[in-house]
């Protein structure tokens, strides 16, 4: 009794939420379906949480993930495809439990939350320098397929483009979770070699799309270097970003065999030829499809289930040259959610991304600015809400550094105004 009246059951329930949020993304489906209900538990667990609901009410970031699934029940108004519609308010359910759980649980101390980063991030170099080992074994077949779009697929079958910006961030997150204060010596090496591997597997394994939210992260913190007069780092990074890829390039057949690839692929798209067998090329087709969908549906869009049928009815009037299997969705978040949401959706969507920014203490937090600098960077080239595993990376990560940070800062609010009344 006294475990779960001192909050600790609520507490330890969530960090478990956490743990298998992490572990779910990187290598089992079913944890991350079992996590953010893990995460209402401990929101129900918290012996405070009758007199605590009103937190969840005044967290902005609570609130605009909660219009994220208040829009799409507003679109069944006006949508045609019903059983989509269903699935999709179904999966988007996370919008409410995450936030619900950051919100209501007793919040998780700095060793924990420390825990859960080095999870990730050891977690995901580990995976990538196994991948790498599975193309190792036939480095020659990998390249091959790489020539031709494809991608060598992680040992655990996360999807690549996903895979990709978790690597990413692992070298981003390990440089910064090895000067906490919890990161003993062993754990700085150790977090700074799964940071290297984690940049390392990203290069070897040449996922395109991680590689620009890596080089646009580094571009980024460059900026931000020479805002704050650091021009040693600020140097040392441009010549990084001038080197990086040059060596990549010249030293890896895999970023040699992508960098022919994708600009074959481009070139193909440029004079009109057969785009059927190119990826990149469908892709800058489908943003041609659904700018004319878009023209016509601006304000609030086609609803957000309708945005497939949409552009394959797009596609039957003008197929681009392009066979009916090879006709995809538009690979582009801000353009997706234009065409299901119209501006209406975007304006929220935005608010979502970039909102906490306008905030003094979520500037401060590095961790918060490369997880968003990385996905607005990524939803240029992926549609990261469509496929579960992309909006259970965003929403959970959204929910442990924006919601959380923010329901941190509060409280904290809070306490100071309690501690300076007359009588405190």
């Amino acid at each position: 009794m006294q475990y779960y009246s001192s909050g600790r059951l609520s507490q330890h329930l969530l960090w478990l939420a956490s743990l298998a949020g992490v572990v779910g993304l990187l290598a089992s489906r079913a944890l991350v379906a079992l996590s953010p209900v893990v995460g209402v538990l401990a929101a129900l667990a918290n012996p405070q949480v009758r007199h605590l609901w009103p937190r969840y009410f005044r967290n902005g970031a609570a609130m605009r993930a909660a219009g994220m699934i208040v829009l799409l029940l507003l679109s069944g108004f006006y949508t045609s495809e019903w059983p989509v519609w269903r699935h999709e308010v179904f999966r988007s359910l996370t919008w409410l439990a995450v936030p619900l759980a950051f919100t209501l649980a007793v919040p998780l101390t700095g060793r924990q939350r420390w825990a859960v980063g080095v999870l990730f991030v050891a977690g995901t170099a580990a995976v990538g320098l196994a991948t790498v080992g599975k193309y190792l074994l036939d480095p020659r077949a990998a390249n091959e397929a790489i020539h031709i779009g494809h991608n060598v697929q992680a040992i655990t079958r996360v999807f690549h483009i996903y895979f990709g910006v978790m690597l990413a961030l692992a070298f981003f997150w390990g440089l910064l979770l090895r000067r906490s204060p919890w990161a003993e010596r062993v754990a700085q090496r150790g977090l700074l070699v799964a940071a290297l591997v984690a940049a390392g597997a990203l290069h070897v394994l040449a996922y395109r799309t991680g590689l620009l939210v890596f080089y646009a992260a580094l571009l980024a913190y460059v900026g931000h270097s020479l805002v704050r007069r650091n021009f040693v780092l600020s140097l040392g990074l441009l010549v990084l970003l001038a080197l990086g890829p040059w060596l990549a390039y010249n030293t890896l057949d895999s970023v040699r065999e992508r960098t022919r690839a994708t600009i074959y692929d481009v070139q193909q798209f440029q004079e009109g030829r057969d785009l059927n067998n190119f990826s990149l090329s469908r892709r800058l087709t489908a943003i041609e499809a659904a700018t004319l969908v878009i023209r016509q549906h601006w304000l609030l869009g086609v609803g957000q289930a309708d945005t497939h049928a949409a552009l394959m009815a797009q596609y039957r009037q003008n197929d681009f040259g392009l066979r009916p299997a090879n006709r995809v969705d538009v690979h582009n978040q801000y353009l997706e959610t234009l065409l299901g949401g119209g501006l209406v959706g975007l304006a929220l969507w935005l608010a979502v991304l970039f909102w906490p920014f306008t905030q003094a203490w979520a500037r401060r937090d590095p961790y918060l600015c490369f997880f968003v600098l990385v996905q607005a960077t990524l939803m240029l080239g992926a549609d990261i809400l469509s496929l579960q595993t992309g909006l259970n990376l965003f929403v959970f990560g959204y929910g442990f550094l924006v919601v959380a940070g923010e329901a941190r800062q509060q409280a904290a609010a809070t306490l100071t105004t309690n501690s300076t009344r007359p009588g405190a």
